[in-house]
């Protein structure tokens, strides 16, 4: 059999439009957008902190700023946007475009509870409008009393409150925070409570170390006023004993399954965010939270630090949405 050689210049024209072809074929990245994903950032970044300066979610980004902008090489930018339990702020990283310029701090009631207590009224979808860049700190929550208040444990506390025919008052944050609801909470496992919201929470535990009112729910920031006997701590809402205090029994270690109402943080970007921007940012959080510096500080300001990739952190959000979803239902909690 002759094998037929095939001439040299005409080899070359079928390899190159074979290549040609191929390229057709194949799908690629516009060139800008290829172009931005290879050098980003090449500028500043916005950090939207939905809540006011001095909150737990404010500390918690100023904490992580300067570590994270050291290692994306560009400054992290924080600005402030409170309004709506974190809606605000959150709106505008939702609108934004997905270039990874433009990013929030998210908390449980701007990402989660918002979506219980208003779904028929939400600007956003939570699971469709944001990308997680991943989970950075949790908050338990702590139910204190007076120490006039004849209990000692979380089950007398349940007892005595159905032996008052008004209830037993219970101080929180505004409607729609975690501890407002943690309260409503406890309602569907026996507890006969009234919440007394606070839009300054200050006060209202200036109110309950006055007296006025028997209990308040709120994070560890109360942990002060436990160790030095102004307040009676009773249970922690969180799954296992803080490393601040260590005891301090939770709830679910005192017989009351479920009782979970910690508060967390976590980084979220606008939609359809390309996934090397999502890696990077979140692989530099994540540096950050394992800065021992940096958690030490997160621990003195009453942060639990722990970080969740973006894929691990999209299925707890999902979880806890339909987590205090189901709250809201069985304490029949007003929705807007």
């Amino acid at each position: 059999m002759v094998t037929k050689r095939l001439d040299p210049k005409r080899r070359v024209l079928l390899t190159t439009a074979g290549q040609g072809a191929l390229a057709l074929a194949l799908p690629s990245l516009p060139f800008g957008l290829a172009r931005a994903q290879s050098d980003y950032p090449n500028r500043s970044i916005r950090m939207i902190v939905p809540f006011a300066p001095g909150s737990a979610t404010d500390i918690l980004t100023r904490h992580l700023e300067q570590s994270m902008s050291a290692a994306l090489g560009q400054k992290l930018v924080v600005e402030n946007r409170p309004g709506a339990n974190g809606v605000l702020g959150a709106q505008a990283v939702k609108s934004a475009a997905p270039d990874g310029y433009t990013f929030c701090m998210g908390s449980t009631s701007s990402h989660s509870i918002v979506a219980a207590i208003r779904p028929n009224t939400m600007p956003y979808d939570i699971e469709k409008d944001f990308t997680p860049i991943g989970l950075a700190a949790m908050s338990a929550n702590i139910i204190a009393v007076h120490p006039s208040v004849p209990v000692k444990n979380l089950q007398e506390l349940i007892a005595y409150s159905n032996t008052l025919p008004a209830g037993l008052s219970y101080a929180s944050s505004p409607a729609g925070s975690s501890n407002s609801l943690a309260g409503d909470m406890l309602r569907t496992k026996g507890a006969k409570l009234v919440n007394i919201p606070y839009n300054n929470i200050s006060q209202g535990l200036t109110d309950v170390l006055a007296g006025h009112v028997p209990v308040l729910i709120y994070t560890v920031a109360l942990l002060p006023y436990i160790r030095d006997g102004r307040l009676r701590g009773i249970a922690t809402l969180s799954e296992k004993r803080l490393s601040q205090a260590p005891d301090l029994p939770t709830a679910i270690e005192q017989g009351v399954p479920g009782m979970l109402a910690s508060a967390w943080f976590g980084m979220f970007g606008p939609a359809r965010l390309p996934a090397g921007i999502t890696q990077k940012v979140s692989a530099a959080l994540g540096q950050a939270l394992a800065d021992k510096t940096i958690h030490n500080k997160l621990i003195d300001a009453g942060l639990e630090p722990q970080f969740l990739s973006p894929k691990d952190m999209s299925v707890f959000v999902a979880q806890d949405i339909a987590r205090w979803k189901e709250v809201v239902v069985k304490a029949g909690v007003k929705t807007e």
